[in-house]
């Protein structure tokens, strides 16, 4: 089983039917396209790492299921260390693009989310999932694909459940059970990196009663399964993809899209759950775990890139580095607190039966606030040091910059400390990029939202339990009861 290459995963995009639209436009090919091109490029330099001897031992591991050497992110993860490794290179990822790959992240965790959840339904229930899904990774790990993941439904009215909505479209649903597959109808809203992605990887967006069994389905299509519809949607300052020049200073991206299915037909050795929605809560329990885990990799590695650009900025502005010393280090702490925290829950985790790590849930989810809140600080901290031209990005365009009338009076302008006007105008547009622009991440809702995340700590801290030692202590031997409304 050999790596897929770079050139092997850009022809294997380029051999998928076009289904994604951008401004009213189908894009043809997603490796050339000016709205796609870039987060292909970004996940290009996955299978770039894999190759390199460098970072060859990060970016490929093990299959157990073949012994066989394999891409990381298309590996079940069966021990501590093979959590910490995804952590790890989510990190390097964004050291080496400024942003997210989605395409190496949700549908890996989801791969292995039902490798637990299919050998628990099974086993209760006599199916034979876990041997389609066996079937299918093995088809993942030999192709090398790229596979994003898609958990977010439209929801609709959130005072009202999914069986409830008056068009229950809004959260993807079954809408027919043939003996050779199922028809589902729906959408998958924000899904990340699908245009760079062989594969997607569909799970329940949420925990569903019997009620709304129909929803509960688990299942993965082809990125180009016919009527699937993919819409990208907008992002701050995509429209100077289309423009030359370093207003986009890097040639990487990310994206996000809206994935409208209409009437899809999934072969029945790709579905991984049907109408069991008593599985639906264990699906988001360790999904969510193993996701808001490693997430503080993602954030870290940006801050990184972040501390980088803050250092240029100082120096191009004229100022040593170590001016901003205190500032640096704040970025750094901020970098390590997301980074280790999620280290520290996947340490606290435990095996599945199924074979698979689970971190922590509570230090994951306690993780996924710390994600919500300090990235913002550092992002703020890098601004504050690059100057009022990187808050704002005020300073004139690429093409104003090179314009053969008045560009030498901009650049002479531009120029501050010891390197050219270019070289900081690309420093300023970097630091705008990762700030404010197209470079951002999903830090507050990504992967759920921070309130989400709250309310699983607060189920699963023993507050009670601390009351109790608190009374102890400070020998209280008469009860303190919670006082009524």
């Amino acid at each position: 089983m050999a790596l897929k290459t770079r050139r092997e995963y850009l022809a294997s995009l380029k051999k998928l039917r076009p289904n994604i639209y951008k401004f009213g436009q189908k894009i043809e090919d997603v490796t050339t396209n000016s709205f796609t091109r870039r987060v292909v490029e970004s996940h290009a330099r996955a299978y770039d790492a894999a190759h390199d001897p460098d970072s060859a031992a990060l970016f490929t591991t093990t299959s157990t299921l073949t012994g066989e050497k394999i891409h990381r992110h298309n590996s079940l993860m069966t021990s501590m260390e093979d959590v910490m490794a995804n952590s790890k290179m989510k990190r390097r990822m964004y050291q080496l693009t400024g942003t997210c790959t989605g395409g190496l992240c949700a549908g890996w965790n989801a791969m292995n989310t039902m490798w637990a959840v299919t050998f628990e339904v099974d086993k209760a229930q006599g199916t034979d999932y876990h041997e389609r899904l066996k079937n299918w990774i093995l088809q993942a790990q030999s192709a090398g694909w790229t596979i994003a993941g898609a958990l977010t439904d439209a929801k609709g009215n959130r005072s009202l459940k999914a069986a409830q909505q008056p068009d229950l479209d809004t959260n993807l649903r079954i809408i027919e059970e043939r003996k050779d597959g199922l028809i589902i109808r729906g959408a998958k809203l924000m899904i990340c990196g699908v245009a760079a992605s062989n594969e997607i990887f569909v799970l329940p967006g949420t925990t569903y009663g019997e009620a709304e069994k129909d929803f509960a389905i688990a299942c993965v299509v082809p990125r180009d399964i016919e009527g699937l519809t993919i819409i990208e949607t907008r992002r701050p300052s995509d429209t100077r993809e289309q423009e030359e020049g370093f207003d986009i200073p890097v040639e990487t991206g990310i994206t996000q899209a809206y994935l409208i299915f209409e009437d899809v037909f999934v072969p029945k050795e790709r579905v991984f759950l049907c109408r069991e929605f008593a599985f639906t809560g264990k699906i988001i329990q360790i999904f969510t775990s193993i996701y808001r885990a490693c997430i503080g990799a993602c954030v870290a590695g940006q801050g990184d890139i972040m501390i980088g650009a803050a250092m240029l900025m100082a120096r191009a502005n004229g100022l040593p580095a170590r001016t901003f010393s205190a500032k640096l280090v704040d970025m750094a702490i901020n970098n390590e607190t997301t980074f280790t925290m999620g280290i520290g829950s996947i340490a606290l985790g435990s095996k599945h039966p199924a074979g698979i790590w689970v971190p922590d849930s509570l230090t994951a989810h306690a993780n996924k606030v710390h994600v919500a809140t300090l990235p913002y600080e550092t992002k703020r901290l890098c601004q504050e040091i690059g100057g009022g031209i990187v808050e704002t990005g005020c300073f004139p365009a690429y093409r104003d910059f090179i314009d053969p009338q008045y560009g030498k009076m901009v650049q002479k302008y531009l120029k501050a400390g010891p390197c050219s006007a270019e070289a900081r105008a690309r420093a300023a547009r970097l630091t705008e990029w990762l700030t404010l622009g197209a470079g951002v991440p999903g830090c507050m809702h990504g992967g759920g939202s921070p309130d989400g995340a709250r309310l699983v700590v607060r189920a699963l801290t023993p507050m009670e339990k601390y009351a109790e030692m608190a009374k102890k202590l400070a020998g209280i031997t008469e009860e303190i009861p919670e006082p009524g409304k």
